[in-house]
């Protein structure tokens, strides 16, 4: 089985990317929805971050208040590697079991692991894809979709190593600029590819 990563930047059509893959019978795991079921109601990942940040980051009703932990992990260094040090390890735990229990005929699985460079990963899979677009078009998709400032965008973006980065480090790259007829030819360039090489 080939083992892939899919990373890139936020905003730079990771999840679209990812559906692609799926929709051409890829099995597919995404950090992002692990990182939430690690701190989900009742969880010791919930737990950790509420004596970590405090109520400021609690709900009334017991659930992690995320825009409130976002404001305080992307404005503070110290503050965002603390909660990734609650968080990552069981992400990382949850991805590797997954991968063991793929049916042994499984000739291609993907996990999209947004800081996959930034928290050292790379080394554990065969092949990396990297989603990338222009940085400005990158900042306007996050100010778009997140309804953020620029200011706010900036500093998330700023929290991730740059495209570019992580576009040199790739084994594959699919560029997000164009239409979704683009990037859904080059996803499925790169599916034939990565079949191909098992």
């Amino acid at each position: 089985m080939v083992r892939a990563a899919l990373t890139g930047g936020i905003a730079t059509g990771k999840s679209h990317c990812l559906a692609r893959f799926a929709a051409l019978g890829v099995p597919t795991i995404d950090a992002d929805l692990l990182a939430r079921d690690a701190v989900a109601p009742g969880s010791p990942g919930l737990q950790a971050v509420a004596a970590r940040f405090g109520p400021a980051v609690m709900r009334p009703d017991g659930t992690l208040d995320r825009p409130a932990l976002g404001i305080l992990v992307f404005a503070d260094r110290t503050a965002r590697a603390a909660l990734e040090a609650i968080i990552h390890p069981e992400v990382r735990r949850r991805i590797r079991e997954w991968f063991v229990a793929l049916p042994p005929q499984t000739t291609l699985a993907i996990a999209d692991i947004p800081l996959l460079f930034e928290t050292g990963q790379e080394h554990d899979f065969d092949r990396v894809i990297v989603c990338a677009c222009d940085p400005a078009e990158q900042l306007r998709r996050v100010i778009a979709r997140d309804g953020l400032s620029e200011e706010a965008a900036r500093q998330r973006l700023a929290a991730q190593w740059p495209i570019g980065e992580k576009v040199a480090r790739a084994h594959h790259v699919i560029r997000t600029d164009g239409t979704f007829a683009d990037t859904e030819s080059q996803v499925r360039a790169i599916f034939e590819t990565l079949n191909a090489e098992r």
